[in-house]
């Protein structure tokens, strides 16, 4: 497994709340395949470590200590097809912080999260750029119509924040709801792709 951060100060058009923050993306091939496994918030003076969820990463893909490495955006090398599959998430990160890109070509892998958690991963994969659903409709979408509560959380275990948009998931009476990375981010994420929600 690779672990990667990019700064979001390299994104004109983030706001200035966002400077000292970074993504930190991993990635590990799986069946011969590079596939993205986690995109996290990493704050300012937080280290990789602690933001990951490297136990439980660990523990999926069977790695011991030694298999984790953690290597600087600037020192990937794109001769490395697992390497090049992270200057490929960070590049189309910067295009859709920047408003070029609307939608993520990157191979994904979700195993980490139960069944149930993996059907909404997917079902929000579904939600476009610049749309917006509540909880109970994306419940009613992978048929669970009183799963709204389930739904909330399995959003909360998202491990590819951003490119599975939670984001895109609002409270009922048009307000933010939660997100795991600070209802700041969900609002700058929302008003990058045009859409304005209550306080």
């Amino acid at each position: 497994m690779i672990v990667t951060s990019v700064a979001l100060s390299d994104s004109a058009q983030l706001n200035s709340s966002f400077t000292n923050i970074s993504i930190l993306l991993a990635s590990h091939t799986i069946a011969g395949t590079p596939k993205l496994i986690c995109c996290t918030w990493l704050q300012a003076n937080e280290s990789w470590q602690d933001s990951i969820k490297l136990s439980a990463l660990v523990k999926r893909y069977n790695l011991n200590s030694f298999k984790v490495q953690f290597i600087t955006a600037d020192q990937l090398d794109d001769s490395d097809s697992e390497q090049q599959l992270l200057l490929a998430a960070v590049a189309q990160l910067q295009q859709y912080l920047r408003g070029k890109r609307q939608n993520f070509d990157l191979p994904l892998d979700t195993s980490l999260g139960t069944p149930f958690q993996q059907k909404v991963w997917q079902a929000l994969l579904g939600i476009n750029h610049g749309e917006t659903i509540s909880y109970k409709t994306l419940a009613e979408r992978v048929n669970s119509p009183k799963g709204y509560r389930a739904v909330a959380n399995a959003n909360g275990k998202n491990p590819l924040s951003i490119i599975i948009p939670c984001h895109r998931v609002i409270a009922s009476d048009g307000k933010l709801g939660g997100y795991t990375g600070g209802l700041n981010k969900k609002e700058c994420l929302l008003a990058l792709e045009g859409v304005e929600c209550k306080s």
